[in-house]
């Protein structure tokens, strides 16, 4: 089951994959810290926003998704940019990560990290 702790909002909120909180159960599970993983935008990086990706204690106005005992955190400044965007975890030859798959973002640059609305 998974629930959905929302402030009063219109915004659709982001979808989280099995698959990402598959891995917060491993990390929680390997190094015992079981914080929930924080996704926040934050202004910067090459294409004028980029994501924050860690893991971080609940504050009172964030949005809360949770599966199984794992949480994903999102603040209400950055809810409206993540507006129905898709987080998840990769694990490619190139490294392994949480990404997030935005459809607000109108470019990105090659990192992934940062992205233009």
């Amino acid at each position: 089951m998974i629930r959905v702790f929302a402030m009063q909002s219109l915004t659709l909120p982001p979808k989280v994959t099995d698959r990402a909180f598959a891995r917060l159960a491993e990390i929680a599970e390997v190094t015992g810290d079981s914080r929930p993983l924080r996704v926040a935008v934050e202004g910067g990086g090459c294409s004028g926003f980029q994501y924050e990706i860690k893991l971080d204690d609940a504050a009172e106005d964030d949005l809360v998704i949770e599966k199984n005992g794992m949480r994903v955190l999102v603040d209400a400044v950055s809810l409206p940019f993540l507006e129905n965007a898709v987080i998840d975890f990769s694990d490619e030859l190139i490294g392994a990560r949480f990404v997030v798959q935005n459809p607000n973002a109108t470019s990105s640059c090659g990192c992934g990290i940062s992205f233009s609305m």
